[in-house]
């Protein structure tokens, strides 16, 4: 059976503008229009509001001047309204050619807030109609609140639908504006409707208030929808739109009798830059483009990948232009550090991978976030940690740190069996620490080495909130030598570093 070919229409920088707090610029509201024509190869975009504002005719004038050029004109779309053609003469401004008309697809949004009667209301849309194709406009028409219209007013909503398939439309749009729907509802309602009218185009614009966006799009298409609305990220006012990605790998994956033009491995690119532009963060845990949804955390899942991937599923990575990762925490084990190991090229013994495991583990319960990156410090520490043995404990500490007073430190620490206690005070917590350890030494009739150089750093491409380095050189009469600590407190990955210290000396 020949697959149904359905049209993608992305609403990003109309209805995703909606969002609160987001707004496009020119310059990016032109950028995003080329990506999702020319790189994601959506079918259609919906640029704007008519009559918003000076940017926004700029926005859709830049737009439109590119898309003559290149072929894509009849690709634009602009959101405009029954107002005696004022929207049009702005689309004739922006050079725009197909309009989405908004008209009222429940009895109870006509009455309440046009207060007009049906028929009155379908006078005005005719005559916006019949002056769009004087001006060579194409026309959509946007059914608004047709989801409660079909609970409430079904009699209005088939009123309509005879006045709307007798004139010059394209495409009818319906949409569940507040959110409302069920699947089944859904399902229900366009199997109704296009049983009724075999011989119109119906797109489908779904909002997500219940979670239940993707699984009305997959009802819709079921009973005959020839055009979705969606969003990158699933951006859109409340609780958004059907999100772009999650909708493109559901047909792939479950519809095989509907094709789509979509380019899956440009979904995350365009997601990245449409998160860049807003400001709006993406959920780690969003299907197909979040943080989280190719990372493996739980060990046995990682052993599991590598014995015929066995924790694997249909959505790989790759097909979105992304890759699997392995997460390092408490959880992780061995399995999830061996494949960290084999992208960084990297090998341990056993009793080593035993160790950076223990030592994941520590930082894990910490609840601290250890990436790929911080692996080779981890390992350093690790393996720098068995060049000595250790007879010098820092068995415990506090640290103080008040206004208007010096911070102070009390210090517990064993050396070869004996313990001491100190206290001191310093310009920082660390000066602190080392002059109530200078206070144990001089007890010990031992002098310390000098601190010549502090430096502190962290991974490439790590968090702050993770992991902290600090490399100390030290100066004896005899030597020069330099210990690390690691830690995600800069003062105590210090403190490990004096640690290490007072073992070498």
């Amino acid at each position: 059976m020949k697959a149904r070919t359905v049209e993608i229409m992305d609403t990003t920088l109309r209805d995703g503008e909606q969002t609160s707090g987001v707004s496009f610029s020119v310059s990016e509201k032109l950028t995003l229009a080329k990506l999702l024509l020319e790189e994601l190869r959506v079918d259609r975009i919906e640029v704007a509001s008519a009559r918003v504002s000076e940017g926004e005719l700029k926005a859709v004038q830049n737009i439109t001047e590119w898309a003559a050029t290149e072929g894509y004109i009849s690709k634009v779309e602009v959101l405009t309204f029954v107002d005696n053609g004022v929207s049009l003469d702005w689309m004739v401004k922006a050079g725009a050619k197909v309009q989405n008309l908004l008209t009222k697809g429940s009895l109870n949004h006509l009455t309440h807030q046009l207060k007009k009667t049906p028929e009155q209301h379908f006078s005005e849309i005719a005559a916006v109609i019949q002056k769009a194709q004087e001006l060579g406009i194409e026309t959509n028409v946007y059914l608004e609140d047709w989801s409660n219209g079909m609970r409430n007013s079904k009699e209005y909503v088939y009123q309509f639908l005879d006045f709307l398939t007798a004139q010059p439309v394209k495409r009818i749009l319906l949409p569940d504006t507040l959110g409302v729907l069920t699947h089944g509802e859904t399902g229900l309602f366009f199997k109704e409707i296009i049983e009724k009218y075999p011989n119109s185009h119906f797109d489908f614009h779904g909002h997500n208030d219940y979670d239940l966006s993707v699984a009305n799009v997959m009802e819709a298409l079921k009973a005959g929808a020839r055009g979705l609305h969606l969003t990158v990220n699933g951006m859109g006012e409340r609780a958004g739109n059907a999100p772009l990605a999650s909708v493109v790998a559901v047909i792939n994956d479950f519809m095989p009798e509907i094709s789509i033009g979509v380019k899956e491995s440009s979904l995350y690119k365009v997601s990245k830059l449409v998160s860049a532009f807003t400001g709006f963060g993406i959920p780690d845990n969003k299907p197909i483009v979040g943080d989280n949804v190719f990372t493996q955390t739980a060990g046995i899942h990682a052993d599991g990948d590598s014995k015929k991937n066995l924790y694997f599923n249909d959505l790989l990575p790759e097909r979105f232009g992304r890759k699997r990762k392995y997460a390092l925490g408490k959880t992780s084990g061995k399995a999830n550090i061996q494949k960290n190991l084999q992208e960084l090229g990297l090998t341990l013994n056993d009793e080593e991978l035993k160790k950076v495991t223990e030592r994941i583990i520590e930082l894990g319960d910490k609840k601290e976030r250890v990436t790929k990156d911080d692996l080779p410090y981890i390992i350093s520490d690790v393996l720098d940690s068995d060049l000595h043995q250790q007879k010098v404990f820092v068995k415990s500490y506090v640290l103080t740190h008040s206004k208007g007073l010096k911070p102070s430190t009390t210090l517990s620490i064993e050396i070869e069996g004996k313990s001491y206690e100190e206290n001191a005070q310093g310009d920082g917590q660390f000066d602190a620490f080392i002059n109530a350890l200078k206070k144990v030494y001089k007890k010990e009739g031992r002098e310390l080495p000098k601190l010549v150089d502090y430096a502190v750093r962290i991974p490439p491409g790590s968090n702050s909130d993770a992991l902290c380095e600090t490399i100390i050189t030290w100066q004896t009469k005899e030597n020069e030598f330099t210990t690390r600590g690691l830690d995600s407190d800069q003062t105590v990955s210090a403190i490990k570093a004096t640690e290490k210290m007072l073992n070498l000396v």
